[in-house]
């Protein structure tokens, strides 16, 4: 598929409330975006994304490639085999190492200079498309894990866009687009580029095959607790919500998304005083937790507090100027009762 085949693509791409990238910015970007094949045996085949992070590397989820026959990348119609690769499969990041590649590398960002709601973007290849799809959103939580932070986003990615990359709005790879709970309002996860940055110094291997699985793929005792969390969350399981964010907030109370998922759990459970309090706790920690900033204010309002209100506004304003305008209105209304 040629330039052209993306240019249409993007052109049909659904608009959303984010900043976009140009045009001309996601045509550059699509130049170090490659498509990844696996032969899988008996006929079957595999897909998914990479990224092209050196002249020699492409970087891209280990579970694609593992246990399978071989792999080759692929755009514009040429195909590239590799003469092997590096992984780190506990963290489902591999690099596929080539002679050299005609394509040119992404800069990238480490994840530590992340912030919640900095608006990012993702591009892969979900199953079906022969050219890379662009999803917008923001980043809604970074989690500590191994000396690095994994990123959490509202940035949608589907089946095939496994290895895609997660770039800022001045085109740096910031995450490759990894994995997601299952079920409907899915959080979605990307593995930091420090990561990758690691992997460079890594041994090669000649072979595909692997016993070792990524640790989101582990048994959910052995997950880390941003993950045991979300399922009880979103089937609104307040009480374990409460037991596990709990537990969580004694091994990371410097993190905010620990005291927020305990501060939410409260809430439904009608324990408002104790809500206010850890949603407070969450802001405190990270002033730009949106979802903290947004029951605060719904308690707020429960309770006619001017004061809290027109201080949540004040911090809501730069990073969701809807949000905080919808919200003015509504106080402007309860202040004319």
């Amino acid at each position: 598929m040629k330039k052209t085949g993306f240019l249409i693509a993007l052109l049909c791409a659904p608009l959303s409330g984010f900043t976009q990238p140009t045009i001309a910015d996601l045509l550059k970007l699509n130049e170090s975006i490659v498509h990844v094949s696996v032969d899988l045996g008996n006929g079957n085949t595999g897909t998914g994304t990479g990224v092209v992070v050196s002249n020699e590397y492409v970087a891209t989820n280990c579970h694609i490639l593992a246990n399978a026959h071989g792999a080759n990348i692929a755009k514009y119609g040429d195909g590239y085999r590799p003469i092997a690769m590096k992984a780190d499969w506990k963290h489902d990041l591999c690099l596929l190492k080539f002679d050299k590649l005609p394509f040119k590398p992404v800069p990238m960002r480490d994840s530590a200079t992340l912030l919640n709601e900095e608006e990012v973007f993702t591009v892969g290849y979900p199953s079906g498309n022969s050219v890379p799809q662009p999803s917008y959103g923001s980043i809604k939580a970074t989690y500590p894990l191994d000396n690095s932070l994994i990123i959490r986003s509202n940035a949608a990615f589907a089946l095939g866009s496994s290895g895609g990359a997660m770039f800022d709005q001045q085109l740096n790879l910031i995450g490759i687009t990894s994995f997601k709970n299952p079920g409907p309002n899915s959080f979605f996860y990307s593995m930091p580029v420090e990561w990758i940055k690691q992997l460079f110094d890594a041994p090669d291997l000649l072979s595909l095959k692997t016993e070792e699985q990524p640790f989101w793929a582990q048994p959910n005792a052995q997950h880390p607790f941003f993950m045991k969390i979300v399922v009880p969350f979103q089937n609104h399981e307040w009480d374990e919500v409460k037991r596990i964010a709990s537990e969580w907030v004694i091994l990371e109370p410097k993190l905010a998304d620990a005291w927020y998922f305990l501060g939410v759990a409260e809430l439904e459970s009608k324990q408002i005083a104790e809500a206010k309090l850890h949603l407070n706790k969450t802001t405190a920690l990270n002033n730009r937790h949106l979802e903290a900033l947004l029951k605060l204010s719904e308690i707020a309002v429960n309770e006619n507090n001017f004061a809290d209100l027109d201080k949540v506004i004040s911090l809501i304003q730069p990073l969701d100027a809807v949000e905080a305008e919808q919200l003015s209105v509504k106080v402007a209304e309860l202040r004319k009762e």
